[in-house]
């Protein structure tokens, strides 16, 4: 009903703090009608909110998080107050930018981060290596990282080449977690910036850093009709 997080429903309805047609429920899986039961929260009746669709461009240094222990900064300081509760759609680490999906639709947001959706993410990854094609067939191969697991990429590609660095274009299909990071210091490579692009058909585009804005109604079906596609 677009009210909070799930991990924080759980808490209030174990917490006694959730009414359903006004009796205290504690069992978060106790099935409910949303068009009959009245539900309440600290005594307040809740009602379904509009859903929110937005995309915002995660600046560098920001944790992607609703709140943090350490006084760090969070996505949430970019969309202020004024908006209804929205959670992000994943994950992008600290040091990494870009494109970050929020909503207060849990169902889809589930869907778009769901391995079985076969979502593709396009990252612009810069390194400080000059990479080459025996680079790029060992991220398609895959790595073995420290802790065993071995990690690909989709696809990977040489954008440009600095003095002492590279930018890569790298796909994931499955993001899991800190995956590029983690591919490129098993390799002994230090990645330099990493942003993200696009989300299956969304692309970034032109948004300012630090800006966010609804998406449209073309890009939400764009985004829907890739996921019934698998791609």
């Amino acid at each position: 009903m677009g009210y909070c997080s799930r991990s924080r429903a759980i808490e209030l309805i174990r917490g006694g703090r959730v009414q359903v047609n006004g009796a205290i429920e504690r069992d978060p899986e106790f099935p409910v009608r949303l068009d009959r039961d009245r539900i309440a929260a600290d005594g307040k009746t809740i009602s379904a909110e509009a859903n929110v669709y937005l995309m915002l461009n995660k600046p560098r240094g920001v944790i992607t998080t609703a709140s943090d222990e350490k006084g760090r900064k969070t996505v949430y300081a970019s969309i202020g107050r004024q908006l209804p509760w929205v959670a992000p759609v994943g994950r992008l680490d600290k040091a990494s930018e870009g494109l970050l999906l929020l909503t207060n639709d849990s169902e889809w947001a589930s869907r778009i981060t769901a391995p079985e959706t076969h979502l593709d993410k396009t990252y612009h990854v810069q390194i400080h290596a000059m990479a080459d094609a025996a680079l790029i067939e060992t991220l398609k191969k895959g790595v073995r990282c420290e802790d065993g697991e071995l990690l690909r990429v989709k696809r990977a590609e040489i954008l440009r080449h600095g003095e002492k660095n590279s930018w890569l274009v790298i796909i994931l299909e499955e993001g899991k977690n800190r995956q590029i990071r983690r591919i490129f210091q098993a390799l002994r490579v230090e990645v330099l910036r990493l942003v993200r692009v696009s989300i299956g058909p969304l692309t970034l585009g032109e948004l300012p850093k630090g800006d966010y804005r609804p998406l449209t109604a073309k890009e939400k079906q764009a985004l829907d009709m890739a996921m019934e596609r698998g791609n």
